[in-house]
């Protein structure tokens, strides 16, 4: 993949991603597709996007019971995207099903699994407070990126400042996603762990997840652009 940056898609409809994609010119650039838009629009969308050329990063977040993931993943997986996620949290039997589901169900090509470690909307209080995990945030994170490694899973989501540990621990060849980022005139919004794309790319991010700094824009392939010359310039 040339373009190591997923689009995040978070519109609501397909209409209101075609418009975005067609006026904008940005045919062809890898897209994660998340829950708002796979929920109304399914496998229809996907079509759409793989005949136009975009590698796909579906972004569902599945947990659940392992036999209840594992069919799931059978299910999407002939869906010929390049990667889909679990939350690390559903714990190793859930991330070796999801695995399973996607061997025995992929058609053309396997599916990259990733897992999500910790949110990059939370922070250590949030952890700490809410949840009761009483270890530092890093720790976390490294933790269930570990479990995920040593499950089956190819790659995590962790927040662009984490990504450098867990190469450390866990291998260069074992991918880091990073969503939360941010050019640097943006709103961070609900998010609380951003980071610039030079900040990635510099701290060990192999794949960016990059939404509302392209598609709140003004001139959003102005910005598209400005994150390929961030990234390149790094």
């Amino acid at each position: 993949m040339n373009k190591p940056f997923f689009l995040a898609l978070d519109f609501r409809t397909a209409e209101d991603v075609k418009q975005f994609i067609e006026h904008n010119k940005l045919f062809g650039v890898p897209v994660k597709v998340g829950m708002e838009l796979f929920y109304r629009e399914g496998r229809q969308i996907i079509q759409w996007l793989k005949e136009h050329h975009h590698p796909i990063f579906l972004d569902l977040k599945l947990h659940d019971i392992p036999t209840t993931v594992e069919k799931a993943m059978f299910n999407l997986a002939d869906l010929g995207v390049d990667i889909v996620n679990v939350h690390a949290s559903g714990g190793s039997e859930m991330i070796r099903s999801a695995k399973k589901g996607l061997e025995n169900g992929a058609k053309d090509k396997l599916p990259k699994l990733i897992a999500v470690t910790v949110l990059t909307s939370m922070d250590a209080s949030t952890l700490n407070n809410e949840l009761c995990i009483h270890e530092s945030l890093n720790e976390t994170v490294l933790r269930l990126a570990k479990l995920s490694k040593d499950s089956g899973a190819d790659g995590v989501v962790c927040s662009a400042h984490e990504a450098n540990i867990i190469k450390d621990a866990c291998g260069k060849d074992f991918l880091t996603v990073t969503p939360g980022i941010r050019l640097t005139d943006s709103n961070v919004n609900d998010q609380k762990r951003v980071a610039t794309p030079t900040f990635a790319k510099q701290n060990g991010a192999d794949y960016l997840v990059i939404g509302r700094s392209i598609t709140k824009a003004d001139n959003p392939a102005h910005n598209y652009q400005r994150v390929i010359e961030e990234w390149n310039n790094a």
